[in-house]
């Protein structure tokens, strides 16, 4: 008997797990794609600014007026995603992440061009974004959303392993060719979700609280406010590490460009096994305070250990503490203030987009500039943010324990 109810329950996991994938198909190949042409310009970026006799910090610039762009930008396409639907948003955002990435490879000698199409890259970029993790918001239940994120985060990191792997090899075949690639991924995208993403009613819960002129801060009208903290701390500590890693390394163990990207591709798949098996599995509704406590502490510790790299397998084991960390914080974050948020859902995940680009205006800059003071620096005050987020986690716990077993939305349909 205790056999039968045990299959009965494995095989309605398992028909619950089917439906999501049905549901989420298309918009996870979307993401993957998008994110895969994203990669395939880091291989070349650094390169084609180099050949214009511009000075390095010209990379950094242009990935901070890409995420400005993105922070000033992503609240208002999540709350015209709100008004018109996630659909319409998203093939826009894919259509002028194309037309952005197609400019950049025509002008890669004129570097004001390039800061031009960097700014429109980042201005439809929160289009992308927003409405793609508000559809996966809209067609998950409560129980399932975190499952749902954590797939739409396999697809992102899929993207990002996949993309500069891709990116290296069509470099040789010359420095626009990943840029015009990248566009084309993003316009087969555009018209490929035109055609086969189901359209989905905004749901009555997600648009709750929708006004004319909403403020982006009315989210942080009641104790949510704490999570988007927590999701600018997460991703603060991912770009702290991406702007001082490399040299870092080097220093340490003298680590060359190929030990690098092995490090990250094998920290890289370890996150994604984290998400589609632990994450997707073991976090659902209920269980999401212990897993953002585990994923803190386990990115703190992982940016403490890196210091004692010895060697690169250790290097490597060391990051996969910390990416594992951070793979599991991400879609429980996403998750939560998706159902717990006060405001529309798309203006919601618009929001979050807005906290993720000013943590790579801030982190890169802050941890570049401690690494010239002493190179373990930037992964102290990296640990310590993460470490001093559990307060974050506890204050948002103690004002919201009675409502969290109480709000429902949208129910999972076939």
């Amino acid at each position: 008997m205790v056999s039968i109810r045990r299959a009965s329950k494995h095989g309605a996991r398992r028909s619950a797990a089917m439906t999501l994938l049905r549901r989420l198909s298309v918009i996870l190949v979307i993401l993957m794609t998008v994110f895969t042409g994203f990669g395939l310009i880091i291989p070349v970026l650094p390169v084609v600014i180099e050949r214009t006799q511009a000075a390095p910090i010209n990379l950094g610039l242009m990935l901070a007026v890409y995420s400005v762009m993105a922070f000033a930008l992503s609240p208002w396409w999540g709350h015209l995603s709100d008004r018109i639907g996630r659909k319409p948003v998203l093939i826009v955002g894919l259509l002028g992440f194309s037309i952005s990435f197609i400019l950049f490879g025509l002008v890669i000698h004129i570097l004001w061009l390039m800061y031009l199409t960097r700014i429109l890259a980042g201005g439809f970029s929160g289009a992308v974004t927003s409405s793609a993790m508000a559809y996966v918001a809209d067609v998950t239940d409560d129980e399932h959303r975190t499952s749902g994120m954590a797939l739409a985060g396999m697809a992102i990191g899929l993207g990002f392993i996949i993309g500069p792997a891709v990116g290296g090899l069509l470099a040789p075949l010359g420095l626009r060719v990943p840029f015009l690639a990248a566009g084309g991924v993003a316009l087969v995208n555009a018209l490929w979700g035109w055609a086969t993403l189901p359209h989905v009613a905004v749901p009555a819960s997600a648009s709750s609280g929708l006004a004319d002129r909403p403020s982006r801060w009315a989210a942080f009208a009641g104790p949510v406010k704490y999570l988007f903290l927590v999701g600018f701390v997460g991703q603060f500590t991912i770009t702290s590490l991406e702007g001082t890693l490399q040299y870092f390394e080097i220093a340490k163990i003298g680590a060359t460009p190929q030990n690098i990207g092995a490090m990250l591709f094998i920290s890289g798949v370890a996150g994604i096994l984290v998400q589609g098996i632990l994450v997707r599995r073991y976090v659902t509704q209920g269980r999401e305070m212990p897993a953002l406590i585990l994923g803190l502490m386990a990115s703190g510790i992982g940016l403490l250990l890196i210091l004692l790299s010895r060697n690169f397998w250790t290097a490597t084991a060391y990051l996969t503490v910390f990416g594992g960390g951070n793979a599991v914080l991400r879609p429980t974050l996403q998750s939560l203030i998706t159902r717990q948020s006060v405001v529309a859902r798309g203006l919601t995940t618009g929001l979050m987009s807005s906290f993720d680009s000013l943590a790579r205006i801030t982190g890169p800059v802050l941890a570049t500039l401690l690494f010239q003071v002493a190179h373990p620096l930037p992964f102290i005050l990296a640990s310590g943010v993460a470490f001093g987020a559990l307060g974050l986690i506890c204050a948002y716990r103690n004002h919201t324990v009675p409502r969290m077993r109480g709000k429902d939305t949208e129910p999972l349909a076939d």
